[in-house]
């Protein structure tokens, strides 16, 4: 059964543009997320302004009232969630100003929002972004003291301990050395660890990945930007790459899921949702990046598009319907 228009969950409440799957607004997020009715997204995902000690121009919050400040957003993403669904929060890390030591702000947050809102930690990610600058300056070019930072922490968090999930949806190309014990057979063994290793080894279609995942961060060429420069509108200058949230939404949506992003900045995350066949809500307060973010809309993926953001994974098709980690393993949801 088709789903019907995410805009009409929000009526009243004016729409910046919109698509055959979702719908872009200028509003506060928390204005928003008070209008959705509860039990309604299958997957907020987000990635907000980071804690960083000097400002940035689209508005981040100074480091000492970042955590409070996130968390006021928390309890109406936990209401609007389905009781199958999930929130995944890309949080960069951050330095103490003036120091060559870390902030422990990420970590905060995910304690917070497990201990005082509610939330279970499913599990931790770690975006490995190869194409990450050489920062911070102060420490790493000018003193020399430390390496670049260059790895972000996206915590997925769920409103019960068993979200609907499916990690046969993101199977990764088995490696050389793996293709050759499929091929040619394996000995049981006993690792020095302990682990019992037999020779039942199976093609199953591909690996299942692990919790580090590399993507890079460097669509220059792309169309968004090529369509920002071309019309002279500035485009947002904090982006993620658009295989990270593809990536959440095979685990995570089943093929007529409703995904939210409360701090859309320029819609990626949209722009995935709607070409992986899923619907969508984006919100910003700059009208200026919701001016940009349409560019991502004018044209659907063509085969090398597709295959560039979703070819290193091998798993079901993007219209899967996905079961549960809890039916899968045969356990009650509570």
């Amino acid at each position: 059964m088709k789903r019907f228009h995410p805009s009409n969950l929000l009526s009243g409440l004016s729409v910046s543009f919109q698509t055959a799957r979702g719908a872009a607004y200028q509003a506060d997020a928390q204005e928003l997320l008070r209008r959705l009715p509860d039990d309604t997204i299958d997957l907020v995902l987000t990635s907000p302004p980071y804690a960083l000690h000097f400002k940035k121009e689209y508005g981040n919050v100074n480091q000492d009232k970042y955590v409070d400040w996130l968390l006021s957003f928390a309890s109406e993403i936990r209401r609007v969630l389905k009781d199958d669904g999930s929130f995944v929060l890309n949080v960069g890390g951050s330095w103490t100003p003036g120091q060559p030591t870390r902030s422990l702000c990420h970590f905060e947050i995910a304690l917070r929002l497990v201990k005082e809102i509610g939330f279970f930690l499913a599990q931790e990610f770690y975006w490995y972004n190869p194409a990450k600058l050489p920062v911070p300056a102060e420490w790493v070019n000018v003193r020399k003291i430390r390496v670049k930072d260059s790895v972000e922490c996206v915590w997925w968090l769920s409103k019960t301990p068993y979200p609907r999930a499916n990690n046969q949806a993101v199977l990764q190309p088995y490696s050389a050395d793996m293709r050759r014990l499929l091929q040619r057979g394996y000995r049981a063994t006993v690792r020095p660890s302990g682990h019992v290793i037999t020779a039942k080894f199976t093609d199953r279609g591909g690996s299942i990945p692990g919790n580090l995942l590399s993507m890079g961060n460097n669509d220059a060429t792309g169309h968004y930007l090529a369509r920002c420069k071309s019309e002279g509108v500035k485009p947002h200058p904090a982006r993620f790459p658009p295989q990270l949230p593809a990536f959440f939404v095979r685990l995570l949506c089943c093929d007529d899921a409703l995904i939210f992003d409360p701090f859309a900045g320029s819609c990626t995350t949209g722009e995935v949702a709607e070409n992986m066949g899923r619907y969508w809500i984006c919100c910003d307060l700059e009208s200026q990046y919701l001016q940009g973010a349409k560019f991502r809309f004018e044209e659907p993926w063509d085969a090398e598009r597709r295959n560039q953001i979703l070819g290193e994974m091998v798993g079901a098709d993007d219209g899967i319907s996905v079961l549960s980690d809890a039916a899968q393993a045969n356990l009650p949801l509570k």
